[in-house]
This record gives C-alpha cells, structure tokens and sequence, in this order.
C-alpha cells in the first residue's frame, strides 16, 4: 500500500471508523444499480482532469463523502412514508427527565403503561464489575525468578489455564505488561491495564466485562496458582488473586417498589429499555414517559439540521485552502438560502454561510399551528432538496475539490464513453501527481 493511500485510510479510520453503521448502508441489487448508472452518466460528462496529491485533499474528500452518507442516512429515515418528517406524529418515543440518571427506549407496546402515565425509577445503585488489582511493584526492579509459571482462571463455569514464561533480564514491569497482553489477547470477559503509582510503582487491573453476581455466587471470576513452590510464590508476589471490589446488582425502586438486575440495562414490561446511568438523589426518582408528537418532530428536523450545518462545517472549515474550489459551499449553502423565508418564520435562521440556527421553542408551536400541514409541507422539500446535493457530493466528493482542467468533454459528441476511473480517484484515493 503507497503512503498516500494509507494516511488516508489511517485517517478514515481514525476519524470515521468506530462511528456506528445505519441500516441505510446496506442496500438492495436495484439500489446499487441506480447508483452505478448515475455513475455512469457522471463519467461521460465529467472533463479529465488532474488532482495535486496532499493530505490535505484526501482528508477533505472522506469529509465531504462521509458527511453526505450521514444526510442520505438521515434524509432516508424521514423518507420511509408519504407523510416524511411528519411521521414523527405516530412515533412513540420514550423521554427521561434526567438522562445523567436514566435514559430510556421504546422497544415495544403500551398495554401496561400509557402514554400518559409514565412511570419512575429511583437508582440506589449501579451494578459494577469485579476488580482485582495487584500488589505494586516497583517498575524497574527483579522480583520474579526466571522460569515458567501457571495459574488457572475460573470465569462463568469455565476453566482457563494460562502459562506465562519470565526472563532473567524481564523487569517487574515487563511481568505485568505481559500478563496484561495475556489476558486482554484471551478474550474472555477480562479487561486488564496497567496502574501508575508513586514513586516509580506500578500494578495489574483485572476488571471483569460482566456485571452484578447471580445468587450463591461469591465472584465473577478466580485465579488459582498452579500448585507447585514457584507458581504459588508469583502469585504471593503479583497478589492478583484477591478481590479488591466484588461485582454487585443494580439496585432501585420502579414505582417506590425494590428490584435488582445484574446488568444496567433493564427491560420493563417488554416496553422500556432502560440504562442506568447513576445514582438518584434521595426521593428525587426519574420519571419515564413519551415525547409529545410535537417534541418528536421537533428532534427529528433538529437531526436533518445538525447533519445539514455539519456538512457546512467541513466546506467552511477548508474554504481558506488551496484544496477546495467553493463549490460545496456554495451548492449546500445554496439550498438553505432558497428557503431561508419559508424556515425563518418555523425559528429556523439561515446564517451568512448558509448554516441554520434552531429556536426549538418557535420551531415545535409552528408544527402545531393551523399552518402545521403546510410548514410540514417546507420541511419536506427542504429535507428532499438537501438529500439531492448530499447524493450528488456522494457520488462524486472529487467534484468540490480543486484541480486541473486537462480537457472538457465534446458535448456534441456521441462517443463519450464511461471513463471508470473517475470514481475511482476518491475509491482509491489514486491521485495523480502534478509536477
């Protein structure tokens, strides 16, 4: 792989690569067909041009395609049914009135609780996991004899038998850098790091993945020394096989009634997913209810805009180089301008640059107003009017950066054909160079 194509998938994976995947990236036969016609129809029109190679441009060019996924995405999951954003009527979305405390998801019906009546949750305590932490040892010093050793680790009513070796030149911190590796490269349900202490000591955390502990048991896990002077000795050294903090069960009160749960995330009734995110203020329970039609609406074109400003953002904030001819700034900037009358009497301001201000307050009485349907009306062109650039800028993010003119196509020519190399500038990031 070229260097230049790894900074770019290095930075597409550090910038982009744990963002969490919708369902709209996956898609039908026929939907990849229209896309490798438009493709096709992009190419024959497209002139031949070449692009000066800088980091710079590569990262400006994922910017640009992946925040047009993000509006697709968006504009797709409001573009499910005629009525669009307005579907957000008929949603049943849960709200927490302190989300620091609890937050909470619809997942099914309302046959226990109704939209009106909610229910509260008061946290006594979260669950945690086990921590064993070992004794500290000072980093630079030899405790450990040479030699091989082994211990066995009990973990849901499993039995695993490690064996580390230890070197004549293997300092104390090496021994626990190396058993970290071991235990992390294991995978199985135990996280392991390295403490900082005072004056040059260190040692091994061991936290358990699971939470909370299951009637009659006494612990997640246990480490065992193999039976034998040297194995035993190690452990009486490292220490890790004392429980420093138990796993303990969630504990609150639903409607001033105690439960537990291993887990912080609690299913209630087969309609609440609720996650427990901190302790409740004594007698100060959370209450768990649903949005009114207007607060989901309201969210949903709050989403449309963030992701509009956000692809805003990424044009502004590469204006000043030499790697951006203007043209995304001024093809987005140009959509909410054209509506920048309908949107500012709904408390959506368009500034200079094209982004949008949100009054959420004007914003959610405007979608219950008598003018409700044809606000509802806007938003909706205006959604399918961004879904349209973001499209184009997916197809070909190329397009808004700057470049050399080799030559325009004949457009009185009929034997243009497909150059599939076009696409393949951003597939690849295979730049030409300009000398």
């Amino acid at each position: 792989m070229s260097a230049a194509i790894s900074s770019a998938y290095d930075y597409y994976l550090s910038t982009y690569g744990s963002k969490q995947v919708s369902r709209f990236d996956s898609h039908k036969k026929e939907d990849l067909r229209k896309t490798v016609n438009k493709i096709k129809i992009l190419n024959k029109e497209s002139p031949l041009y070449k692009v000066r190679i800088s980091d710079d441009i590569q990262k400006f060019a994922i910017d640009i395609k992946e925040g047009a996924r993000n509006i697709k995405n968006v504009v797709a999951e409001f573009s499910q049914t005629e009525e669009g954003i307005g579907t957000a009527f008929q949603k049943k979305i849960a709200t927490s009135s302190d989300p620091e405390i609890a937050t909470a998801e619809y997942v099914g019906d309302t046959t226990f609780f109704t939209t009106e009546e909610g229910f509260e949750i008061e946290v006594l305590q979260l669950a945690t996991p086990q921590t064993n932490i070992s004794n500290f040892l000072k980093r630079g010093e030899y405790d450990f004899a040479p030699g091989s050793y082994s211990f066995d680790l009990n973990i849901n009513s499993n039995s695993y038998e490690f064996q580390y070796n230890i070197n004549s030149s293997d300092s104390n911190e090496d021994v626990l850098h190396k058993l970290a590796r071991l235990f992390n490269n294991a995978h199985i349900g135990i996280k392991a790091d390295i403490l900082n202490g005072s004056q040059q000591m260190a040692a091994l955390r061991l936290e358990s993945t699971q939470t909370g502990l299951a009637p009659r048991e006494s612990a997640i896990f246990q480490i065992i020394p193999e039976n034998t002077p040297q194995s035993r000795d190690a452990m009486r050294v490292l220490g890790i096989d004392s429980v420093t903090a138990p796993a303990e069960n969630a504990e609150f009160l639903l409607n001033g009634n105690k439960h537990s749960s291993y887990l912080n995330t609690i299913t209630i009734n087969n309609s609440f997913s609720v996650t427990l995110k901190g302790v409740s203020k004594k007698n100060d329970p959370v209450v768990i209810g649903f949005k009114s039609g207007s607060q989901a609406v309201t969210d949903d074109v709050e989403l449309l805009i963030q992701s509009f400003n956000s692809i805003l953002s990424i044009a502004d904030k590469y204006k000043e180089s030499n790697e951006s001819n203007e043209k995304l700034l001024k093809d987005m900037g140009a959509v909410s301008k054209t509506f920048s009358s309908s949107l500012k009497g709904m408390g959506l301001s368009v500034t200079d640059n094209g982004q949008i201000a949100i009054d959420r307050d004007k914003l959610e009485k405007s979608i219950v107003s008598k003018q409700s349907d044809q606000n509802l009306d806007i938003l909706n062109q205006f959604k399918d009017a961004v879904g349209r650039k973001a499209d184009e800028a997916s197809l070909d993010p190329m397009s808004y950066v700057s470049k050399t003119l080799v030559i325009y196509r004949n457009p009185n020519s009929l034997k243009n054909l497909v150059t599939p190399y076009i696409s393949s500038v951003y597939a690849g990031m295979m730049v030409d160079r300009i000398c």
